[in-house]
Formats: C-alpha cells, sequence, structure tokens
C-alpha cells in the first residue's frame, strides 16, 4: 500500500515507478547489462560489462527531481528507500545464485533473503534522503553539498557497517568518464559525493528561474567535470615505473556444483591446474582461490612435494589459491606463494571474510543450516601481512571481494617496506553464474587501479581474469566461462597518490568528519531559519 502522503499527492503511482526505474538504470551503469558478446549499442558506446557515468548520472538526476517534489520526510524517505532498493536488488541480485544454486536454500527462502538484504541496504539511502529533505535549504547554493554529504554517509555505512558490503556503490561507474581523475585525490566515495553533488545541481540549475543563477552553477558543473583533464596535462603521474614482470593466469573454469567434489571437480583440477603450473615459462604463474581445493595435507603424495620443488630452483615463482589449517587450529581461506631458496613458502591469508560464506555472523547459524556450503567457517588472517617479494616487484595479495575495501588495502602505503608496486587478487566467482558478478568485479579492481596508480592482476575460475595497467585499462582478459591461460607483461610501480597517503593514515574518517560537519551545519541553519 502507498503511503497516505503519496495517496494524496495523486502521483504516488507515478513516482513510485519512477523511484524503481531510476534505481534499476543506476544498477546498469556499473556494468550495462547485455550478452558479453554484444556489439555496441545504437553507437552509444553500451558495450557489455562496461560502466556507463552519464547514466548514473541521470539516474541520479532523477532522484534529485523527486526529491524536490516531496513535502515531506517520510516521502522522500519512501522513494529513496525504492530507489535504493531497486538499484542494490539489480547490482547484486545474483547472490541468488549463490544461496539457491549452489547453497541448496529453497527458491523462496532465497529470494526472502536476497530481499530481506537488500531492503536493508536501502535504509541506508532512505535515511539519507529523508534528512536530505527535511534539513533542505530550498534552491540554495549549499542543497547540493547537503545531499552529497547524506549520501556519502549512506555510501560509507553501507561500506563499512556490518562487516561492510559497498558493492555497487555509484562511483564505480565512473571508472571511466570525467570524474576518474578524482580517484587518485578521493577514492570511490569521493565520486559518490562528486556524483551526488552533480545531480542535485543540475537540478536546481534546470529549477532556477534567475538565468544568472542558473549559469553560474551551470559553469561551475563544467569546471568540475572538466578539471581532472585539465590537472592530469600539467602534473605528472604520482607513481613510476619500476619494472617489468611477466605472469601466467590460469583460468580452471571449474564448475561450483564439481568444484569440491571428489570424483569430478577435485580431481580434474589438481590434474589441470598441476599441469599448467608446471609447463609455465614466465618469471610468475597465478592459480585463482582455491584452485588447488584440498588441503595440503589431503593432497595426493608427493603432490605438492612436487610443485614446490619445481619452483625451488631457477627464475620462476608461483602464487596458488589453497585452503589451510587443520580441525584443531581452524581453517584458512589462503595463498600460498613458491619461489627459489624460500622456506618456508610465503602465505597470506585472507582477512576481509564473506559473511555467510566464510564466517557465520553470531545468531545466524540456523541460516547457513539450511545451506550446503563447504568450508563456510575460517579464521581471518592479519591485516597487515608482507609482500610476496619477487623480481623486484612486491605484489601485494587480495581474495575474492577483498579488492572491494581500498581503505584496507591502503594501509601498507603506511609502511613503505610494505607498499606494493603491483595488486594481484585471486577470486572463485563461479558461486554467482556468469552474471553480472564478473563484470562488476572487474569494475572494482579498474577503481582500485586508478585509486593507487598500481596495475592489477585478476585470477579468477570462471572469469573475468584480466591484467589491468596503473590507468585502469584492460591489457589483455580471458573470456569468461572458458578454461585457458593469460600470459602477457605487468609493470610495477613505485609512488604514493594523495588518496594511498591519506587513507593509509586516517582511513575514512575524513569523509565521515567532513560529511557530519556539513549535515550538522545544516540541521543548525535550518532551525535559525524565520
Amino acid at each position: 500500500m502507498r503511503p497516505p502522503e503519496l495517496q494524496r499527492s495523486g502521483l504516488g503511482w507515478t513516482r513510485t515507478a519512477l523511484a524503481l526505474s531510476a534505481g534499476l538504470a543506476q544498477a546498469a551503469s556499473l556494468a550495462w547489462p547485455l550478452s558479453l558478446h554484444a556489439s555496441p549499442l545504437l553507437g552509444l558506446g553500451l558495450r557489455a560489462g562496461q560502466p556507463v557515468w552519464w547514466l548514473q548520472i541521470l539516474a541520479m538526476v532523477l532522484l534529485a527531481l523527486l526529491l524536490q517534489t516531496c513535502r515531506n520526510w517520510r516521502q522522500a524517505a519512501w522513494l529513496g528507500w525504492l530507489f535504493a532498493l531497486a538499484w542494490v536488488g539489480a547490482a547484486v541480485g545474483w547472490i541468488f545464485v549463490a544461496l539457491n544454486t549452489y547453497g541448496g536454500l529453497p527458491a523462496p527462502l532465497s529470494l526472502l533473503a536476497v530481499f530481506a538484504f537488500t531492503a536493508l541496504m536501502a535504509l541506508f539511502y532512505a535515511a539519507a534522503c529523508g534528512a536530505f529533505v527535511a534539513v533542505r535549504l530550498g534552491t540554495s547554493g549549499s542543497a547540493a553539498a547537503i545531499f552529497a554529504a547524506f549520501w556519502m554517509l549512506a555510501e560509507l555505512a553501507r561500506g563499512t557497517w556490518l562487516s561492510g558490503f559497498g558493492w555497487g556503490a555509484v562511483g564505480y561507474a565512473h571508472v571511466d568518464g570525467p570524474l576518474a581523475g578524482y580517484a587518485p585525490w578521493l577514492g570511490v566515495y569521493g565520486l559518490c559525493a562528486l556524483s551526488a553533488w552533480l545531480g542535485m545541481t543540475l537540478v536546481s540549475v534546470w529549477r532556477l528561474h534567475e538565468g544568472g543563477k542558473a549559469l553560474r552553477r551551470l559553469a561551475l558543473t563544467m569546471v568540475v567535470l572538466g578539471l581532472p583533464a585539465l590537472f592530469s596535462s600539467v602534473v605528472p603521474p604520482w607513481s613510476q615505473p619500476s619494472g617489468q614482470l611477466s605472469v601466467t593466469l590460469l583460468q580452471g573454469n571449474i564448475a561450483q556444483d564439481e568444484k569440491f567434489e571428489a570424483g569430478t571437480g577435485i580431481p580434474l583440477a589438481l590434474q589441470w591446474y598441476g599441469e599448467q603450473l608446471k609447463k609455465s615459462q614466465t618469471s610468475l604463474v597465478i592459480a585463482p582461490e582455491t584452485a588447488i581445493p584440498l588441503l595440503p595435507q589431503q593432497l595426493p603424495a608427493a603432490y605438492w612435494q612436487g610443485l614446490q620443488q619445481r619452483f625451488g630452483s631457477g627464475q620462476q615463482a608461483a602464487l596458488i589459491g589453497i585452503p589451510l589449517g587443520d580441525y584443531q587450529q581452524g581453517y584458512t581461506n589462503s595463498v600460498l606463494g613458491l619461489k627459489p631458496d624460500q622456506t618456508p613458502d610465503w602465505r597470506y591469508d585472507k582477512q576481509h571474510l564473506v559473511p555467510f560464506g566464510e564466517f557465520i555472523p553470531r545468531f545466524f547459524k540456523w541460516f547457513t543450516a539450511l545451506m550446503n556450503i563447504p568450508l563456510g567457517d575460517f579464521n581471518r588472517g592479519a591485516s597487515m601481512q608482507a609482500p610476496f617479494v619477487w623480481q623486484g616487484q612486491k605484489l601485494a595479495t587480495n581474495i575474492c571481494y577483498e579488492d572491494l575495501f581500498g581503505e584496507e588495502l591502503a594501509t601498507s602505503f603506511a609502511e613503505p617496506d610494505l607498499a606494493p608496486s603491483i595488486f594481484v587478487n585471486i577470486s572463485n566467482l563461479a558461486w554467482f553464474g556468469n552474471g553480472l558478478a564478473m563484470n562488476q568485479h572487474l569494475q572494482i579492481a579498474r577503481m582500485r587501479a586508478l585509486e593507487f596508480e598500481r596495475a592489477f592482476v585478476l585470477s579468477t575460475n570462471t572469469g573475468v581474469s584480466a591484467i589491468i595497467d596503473h590507468r585502469a585499462r584492460v591489457l589483455s582478459a580471458l573470456e569468461p566461462d572458458t578454461r585457458a591461460v593469460l600470459v602477457g607483461q605487468v609493470q610495477g610501480r613505485v609512488g604514493v597518490t594523495p588518496y594511498a597517503w591519506w587513507v593509509a593514515r586516517f582511513g575514512l574518517w575524513p569523509f565521515w568528519l567532513l560529511a557530519l560537519a556539513l549535515v550538522l551545519r545544516a540541521a543548525r541553519t535550518r532551525q535559525t531559519r524565520p
């Protein structure tokens, strides 16, 4: 049933439909939802899987227009919740595949779980929109800044609270486009705020009746959009080359419903990855998350010893995803690094675990008991772990969605000995089928490349396995859902971007404090208005 305020407005269903449509458009802007093999659409460059920055701005403009029509905060909260429900729901709907297809949770319960999760995430944006309308300053020049502050608070809360899940944040739509140049300064949350500011500013330009004010705001908008290009033409890059590394990425394409099966996926993985690791010719070979789906002590005799001997001498090294541990000490989702003259093997343990997939939140064991997900409760790795040093490069490894948390990756830049020259992500996105999760994950890695001016290497089980340079350009990639090998060159970089410098030292607190200061000032101004 529609809220009473919307019923009385006579535009309830219209605004509801517009809010939902705008939310869907925003989800599509993160990774255009067409077949991966589709050609560009109508000459607009809407390639499958690619971000569409201008579509995200249009979606935000439509939301801003809807908020300007609201009579009170309840209407705004309702429309903001609908907008976010459609946006987040469409962006992460692939969670259903993990729960139902591979987790064994019945379809009705899977749908209910996805809806409940999305509805909870949407509450952050309902609160932001409702609070903005409650304290908004009409069409004054600061209204757009206040909206941007509320929006950034919502994005920060979703991305950090309750373990954090900022997947689908609007900033990822701008990994290409004019706002991308702000990433080395402000990171993805800064881009979220800028996109909200642009949306509300464009609406105020359209609604203003005074031509002078409208032109000034339009000019300011053009300056904001054009400043990164001007700045990049006169200021040198923040990082410098530190050498090349030849790499081989292995994409085994082991089906998730077979991956941990003794009669199918396990022997296939051991055979294929074992063969490719032994025949690789590059300086570094990388196998994805749990490429070896057994604990080392469960492997056939001499299997792991054979790999250690293979990379124990010569000029080659390997990074291999494998679970580690035992029943008494617990288990970790890990990467082992093999290189000549190193004992024991280098090790990275995943530290930002996936709720329900890798650890069970308190009071939710009943929920995970309904599913059939192996290795569902891991130990956390340390927050600061040494990089894998090889042939002059420092490789910082992260697993699965850990590359979503740029503020956590940034901590290594506070210590010169730990600052990476290359980032390596190993993942297994087979949990989520062949939907948009792969392409969204690619754009997340590209954003991290922009923020830190570092190459990002993605080695995945089913895709997208890719080599991304420090400018977020995809140099080469494998087709998803194929068993293949990618060979390429990766350039290491040294140097620190402004974003890496301040986030490494202060975390996201500057964003929190700035946004809260703007909000408190707006609230105080509203109280003093006649």
